[in-house]
């Protein structure tokens, strides 16, 4: 391997942040407006929706997660937020109906996210499933419907479950074949478990597994990862992401400060990287993302991994975001633990949902960022013919300095005469510095003034 990038103190860290939204959350602010949303989507197109459904509790909250959950669910709080749930996507789907618009809806995509969907047990699983179809439309049986799990919770009935009622993609977060690199991420599990929990999706015939893995974990050798990488392609999954591990502020790991030092951290994680790259594209995988491989024969499973990104996107539940082509907007954002579930008490006792409340608005310029980003990110790059149609204007004209910046570090493909931006190996390889350099002016100062709670 050849680091003299990290070694140069002027040159661009590789890791400097998991860019999947834009704007990010710590951009959003409460919406002096509170726009109704019957008038956000009047005049959005309705054909093609990305719908999710966000369940923000988990057995146990990993040492490296940020995301919007809670550590179990006390009392009767899993009803009470079905319930909101519920609330919501009735006011939802009123509001996209307003003025006989009911017969343009059209769902094309469906996921359950968290948090821990499959924390809910098997008869909430099925609610959770009713809520998506009676309330909101959604065909599950006839569209993509992805499902996230952890070993602990993907027992054989809340499988059946899914299984019945059309889910098409089970990812399975592992981060670690190896049970001491479990216990440092702060993920207490047994590979005996996960192996079992494998087993189990393999038999519930559930088309594509998705298996989530981490590099970076403290104690983590080349040796160590490879056998993770080895037992995950051991199961065959259509696909298989791979995580540099992040430790961040109010995280369990970044509360006990233990993060290595910077720089090794970085030659270490980006050593991995190539490893676990290289590995699974000598095993018959196809790269789609720096964290997205695809097994060659697996079947298509519609949008690849920005297509939460969309335009046209229904989020459900406290910790969901949806997305118009003018407004993005969710509920209010936390990371600490009080906090969270100080939200999502408020978020169960509400009874009117037919107002935004928290969001940030997305003007011309910020859209073509957005498109620039999602799009440059994947290994197919971008089809310059898709940008000037949208936009009726060139992106080397419209980011000039930052696709010049990216040339320069050899980032960028300068064979173009497909029609098509595109990362080199190694701009792939520096997607997380790619992402956050293309923030505007605005996005940073907003996500700077962030009070992390």
């Amino acid at each position: 391997m050849s680091t003299p990038q990290l070694l140069d103190p002027t040159a661009t860290r590789p890791y400097q942040s998991y860019v999947y939204a834009y704007p990010h959350k710590t951009a959003y602010r409460p919406l002096a407006d509170r726009p109704e949303l019957r008038t956000l989507w009047a005049t959005e197109p309705k054909d093609a929706l990305s719908l999710y459904l966000h369940i923000p509790f988990c057995e146990v909250r990993c040492g490296f997660c940020n995301l919007f959950t809670r550590i179990g669910a006390p009392g009767e709080l899993t009803t009470r937020y079905l319930d909101a749930l519920d609330r919501q996507a009735t006011a939802v789907r009123d509001a996209l109906a307003e003025d006989g618009g009911a017969a343009q809806i059209r769902f094309a995509n469906a996921a359950f996210g968290g948090g821990t969907p499959t924390f809910l047990e098997a008869a909430e699983l099925e609610r959770l499933c009713d809520i998506a179809e009676r309330r909101m439309g959604a065909d599950l049986r006839a569209i993509p419907l992805s499902v996230e799990a952890s070993p602990a919770t993907a027992t054989a009935d809340r499988l059946a479950v899914l299984a019945g009622r059309g889910a098409t993609r089970l990812s399975l977060g592992v981060q670690s074949f190896v049970d001491a690199e479990a216990r440092a991420a702060v993920r207490p599990q047994r590979r005996a478990d996960v192996e079992a929990a494998l087993g189990r999706i393999r038999d519930a015939r559930i088309p594509v597994l998705n298996i989530d893995l981490i590099y970076g974990i403290d104690g983590q050798t080349e040796h160590t990862w490879r056998t993770s990488l080895d037992a995950a392609l051991a199961w065959r999954p259509e696909e298989l992401y791979l995580y540099p591990l992040y430790v961040r502020p109010l995280t369990g790991l970044g509360k006990h400060g233990t993060a290595p030092a910077d720089a090794d951290w970085d030659a270490q994680r980006l050593r991995l990287y190539r490893q676990g790259r290289d590995h699974l594209l000598a095993a018959g995988y196809v790269q789609v993302s720096m964290r997205m491989f695809r097994r060659a024969d697996a079947p298509p499973q519609g949008a690849d991994d920005y297509a939460c990104q969309t335009d046209g996107m229904i989020g459900l539940g406290c910790g969901a975001r949806s997305y118009t082509s003018s407004l993005h907007y969710s509920f209010d954002y936390a990371v600490d633990l009080r906090e969270i579930r100080t939200i999502i008490d408020e978020y169960t006792a509400t009874e009117d949902f037919g107002r935004a409340v928290h969001g940030r608005r997305v003007d011309g310029a910020e859209a073509r960022r957005r498109h620039l980003l999602q799009s440059l990110l994947q290994a197919d790059g971008m089809p310059l013919a898709d940008y000037r149609k949208r936009f009726d204007a060139d992106p080397c004209e419209d980011f000039p300095a930052e696709l010049e910046r990216f040339a320069d570090r050899g980032w960028l493909d300068p064979d173009t005469t497909a029609g098509v931006l595109r990362l080199t190996p190694e701009g792939l390889a520096h997607s997380d510095a790619i992402g956050p350099e293309l923030f505007s002016a605005e996005v940073r100062a907003a996500m700077a003034a962030y009070e992390l709670k």
